[in-house]
């Protein structure tokens, strides 16, 4: 488990996370459907999380979300590194209703990130759709994830965030199994 203080002229957040956690999360941002997007990914990849940020709200969420996404990505590489005995890999298609999102990831310790979503104009809430973009840019940059989340289908915009936060976890649990028979999931010995 571990605890991350990040102050900004833009942005105030606290936050634990536990990567072998029991799904259970507590999310305070401000932001409606960003809560509702924290919560499902905390439940979908196990973990228990504990976020309360305090952001410039006045001006727009995207300060907001890319920081949250900043300080999930620091915590992530803190619970994770170095690597060793676990899966590595992870991926997932998860289905909300009419849309579909797949979601492949490496814990490479090499952050990449593809996100090949269809621009989604509009709010849900207070939350612009676009930022869901800068929330996992952010989160794999600092966590040296490689991750590649793929539009297959879907139309209504809720769905396909959805399901993008939820692939995204799904796959992060599946990449964080415990195998003893991989000291070093790596033939170059490190990660």
């Amino acid at each position: 488990m571990a605890t991350l203080t990040r102050q900004t002229k833009e942005t105030s957040i606290k936050a634990t996370l536990e990567v072998y956690g029991k799904g259970i999360s507590k999310i305070q941002t401000g932001i409606g459907f960003f809560d509702h997007m924290l919560g499902s990914l905390a439940k979908h990849a196990l973990w228990n999380l504990e976020l309360e940020c305090k952001g410039d709200l006045h001006i727009d969420p995207h300060h907001s979300v890319e920081d949250c996404g900043i300080v999930l990505g620091c915590l992530l590489k803190e619970n994770l590194y170095p690597i060793s005995c676990v899966e590595r890999f992870g991926n997932a298609s998860i289905v909300m209703d009419e849309a579909c999102v797949e979601c492949d990831l490496d814990l490479s310790n090499r952050p990449f990130l593809v996100y090949e979503i269809p621009a989604l104009e509009g709010k849900l809430g207070n939350f612009d759709c676009e930022l869901a973009e800068e929330f996992f840019r952010a989160l794999i940059f600092n966590a040296g994830i490689s991750a590649h989340i793929i539009f297959k289908r879907g139309k209504n915009r809720h769905h396909i965030i959805e399901a993008s936060f939820k692939a995204f976890a799904v796959a992060m649990r599946r990449a964080c199994v415990i195998n003893n028979a991989f000291n070093i999931p790596s033939t170059k010995g490190v990660l």
